[in-house]
């Protein structure tokens, strides 16, 4: 098991921490300040593990901070937390009992600590998450301008749809800038895009949200995404399967380019077809499509190979 860890309960503005070892607590601000004093506090103790939950924006200081530093750290899944605290007895739900919560669950279960990425990604990450809120910006001005009547009002949101135009196409430019610098994750990229129906877009989302591209087996991938399904039953009841968690942003940056290869990818067609066929929802068979284009990203990052029209 683990020798020693930190759980960290994430808020907005604190860092609530417990070393598991000494056990002592700490309350730190969740500012760079506070990441400061997290790592002096650590001090050159390299073996210890810091454990944290996602949340959101909350969350990406800390984990870039920590990055920065070299510190040994793990993110987890919430929902595997809570789990975890229903497993153990631990019904009470505070910031310090979840800090404590979080640093047994890393010497309980093992937890490895993930790879240490470096400030490019970091950005390519903060760029690709200020582009989704751009881009759901501007979905929600073209609603509103289909419906405006008032003069003023469509072109105001004619004007504003323009700016976020414009935004995107700036950080469309700085996210291939810095991709391009560092040549692995180019390339990374490059061969995704050899895929029918991945852009440099999407390549790049599934490249820096998904670094465990390349690295796990199908099965496991494909639960990482949030798109394998999960059986339900009890006796001689049986439900049906649905995909549950994973990582949403993904899910997203590979719908549209399933429905492009159900169009133009013959070997995506026609399975797509055969589960239409066989009684499957048009929305059952279109994650099944995602589900088979992010395995295929994952075995082409595996094998270091493009794609190939005669080849899965």
């Amino acid at each position: 098991m683990a020798k020693d860890t930190i759980g960290i309960d994430v808020s907005k503005d604190r860092l609530d921490a417990f070393w598991h070892s000494q056990d002592v607590a700490r309350s730190l601000p969740n500012t760079i300040e506070g990441f400061t004093q997290l790592c002096t506090w650590l001090g050159e103790d390299n073996a210890v593990l810091v454990v944290f939950e996602a949340t959101g924006a909350y969350h990406r200081g800390l984990e870039r901070h920590l990055s920065l530093a070299g510190q040994r750290f793990i993110k987890v899944n919430p929902k595997q937390a809570r789990r975890f605290a229903q497993a153990i007895g631990r019904l009470a739900k505070t910031d310090s009992v979840d800090a404590k919560m979080l640093a047994r669950m890393g010497v309980v279960l093992d937890l490895v600590p993930q790879d240490i990425e470096g400030e490019d990604v970091h950005d390519l990450r903060e760029l690709l998450t200020a582009r989704r809120a751009l881009v759901k910006d501007q979905v929600t001005a073209k609603t509103r301008l289909a419906t405006a009547s008032n003069l003023l009002v469509k072109d105001q949101l004619r004007r504003r749809i323009d700016d976020i135009d414009t935004d995107i196409k700036a950080l469309d430019q700085v996210i291939a800038q810095i991709a391009k610098q560092r040549g692995t994750l180019d390339e990374r990229i490059r061969r995704l895009m050899t895929i029918p129906g991945i852009g440099r877009l999407t390549a790049t989302t599934l490249v820096i949200d998904m670094p465990e591209l390349g690295h796990l087996e199908s099965k496991k991938i494909a639960a990482l995404a949030g798109l394998a399904p999960m059986t339900q039953q009890s006796g001689k009841w049986q439900g049906k399967e649905r995909i549950i968690g994973g990582r949403a942003s993904l899910r997203r940056a590979i719908y549209m380019p399933a429905l492009v290869a159900i169009r133009f990818n013959h070997d995506f067609r026609d399975k797509y077809q055969q589960l239409v066929k066989a009684g499957k929802a048009k929305k059952v068979a279109i994650t099944a499509i995602m589900r088979r284009i992010i395995i295929l990203a994952n075995t082409l990052l595996r094998e270091g190979r493009d794609w190939q029209p005669e080849r899965p």
